[in-house]
């Protein structure tokens, strides 16, 4: 498949217009809006489904097929918010407190752009590994204790430093949260119940996903929208961070997912994963942690840029470089 072709495979994939159309129903100043709990109810499907299906697959995955893959996860949770740091701090002079918030956001994880990814390998029948969902829940929490202890330097203590909020709070957050907990208690109990005991469910949470994942995007399309508002106060430079950096983060996921054995799909998903920008677990860490920390960036770059970059561009070339470095 062609460049050109892998492109608009994405273009015009249901999830993709979904997204669009809710960018333009704010834009248009439409009065369309998701109630709050369709919303929830949503994002818990979504999550606990992904869990479930993640954890099915491991049960019957060797572990010396899941190890190597799972520690190039963890590694690169932790090099990426570093890499992210230094570029806010070098290239755009950021301070500490903000320039810490948004290398937690960068090196978390979007677990709806990971979906889309999926949704994308299978639209252009590239197998993906079943695991993958619980590299997901791998990447998340690492990224954002590096984040939060980047933004406080290396002298200062959970809990101390101006204007800092309570570390186990904010961890606990993290842990609890609902996108932590839904992904790690699906992923233990598909690995627990295994794929035959699944089979009583697989019609509400196989063939019911996709039409859960559009209507959910079309939503993330309202909401992005409205963050677009804040791209003037944000600046050129952090639009340029915002969709440079995850470029840069893919293709270090997509090659360490080539070396872990990965196979093409696979490798492609992680590097999606590493490029991908938190905006539900790591604002409430960061919240909670730095609460002097500006929304108006780390909030418009993980969402308003990053996450529409990589829905529209990203997830092609992502795919592209996979099949370059598998060949």
């Amino acid at each position: 498949m062609s460049p050109a072709e892998i492109l608009a495979t994405n273009l015009l994939s249901p999830v993709v217009l979904a997204f669009g159309l809710g960018v333009a129903a704010t834009l248009v100043r439409s009065d369309l809006e998701f109630p709050e709990p369709l919303y929830q109810s949503l994002s818990i499907y979504l999550l606990l489904a992904i869990g479930l299906k993640g954890g099915a697959a491991l049960s019957v995955t060797p572990l010396t097929v899941f190890v190597g893959p799972a520690a190039v996860t963890v590694l690169l949770g932790l090099v990426t918010p570093l890499t992210a740091f230094a570029v806010l701090r070098a290239a755009l002079r950021m301070d500490r407190i903000n320039a810490g918030a948004l290398a937690a956001h960068y090196g978390s994880v979007s677990a709806v752009t990971f979906l889309a990814a999926v949704s994308f390998g299978e639209a252009t029948g590239v197998p993906i590994e079943g695991f993958m969902p619980a590299l997901v829940a791998l990447l998340e929490v690492p990224a954002i204790v590096v984040g939060l202890l980047l933004a406080r330097g290396a002298h200062a203590r959970p809990g101390e430093g101006e204007g800092s909020g309570s570390w186990a709070h904010a961890l606990h957050e993290v842990i609890t949260g609902k996108s932590i907990l839904l992904l790690v208690g699906g992923v233990a109990m598909g690995w627990i119940a295994g794929k035959e005991r699944m089979t009583p469910v697989e019609p509400f949470f196989v063939a019911g996903f996709q039409g859960a994942l559009t209507l959910f995007l079309l939503e993330m399309g309202l909401v992005a929208a409205r963050r677009l508002r804040d791209l003037k106060e944000a600046g050129l430079l952090l639009v340029a961070f915002g969709t440079l950096v995850p470029v840069v983060h893919g293709v270090l996921g997509v090659w360490a997912g080539t070396v872990a054995g990965l196979s093409e799909g696979g490798a492609a998903v992680l590097g999606t994963l590493v490029a991908s920008a938190s905006y539900i677990a790591a604002p409430a860490a960061v919240r909670i942690a730095l609460p002097e920390a500006k929304p108006s960036l780390y909030l418009t770059a993980s969402l308003g840029i990053t996450f529409p970059f990589n829905l529209v561009l990203g997830i092609p070339v992502y795919f592209a470089l996979a099949s370059i470095f598998g060949g």
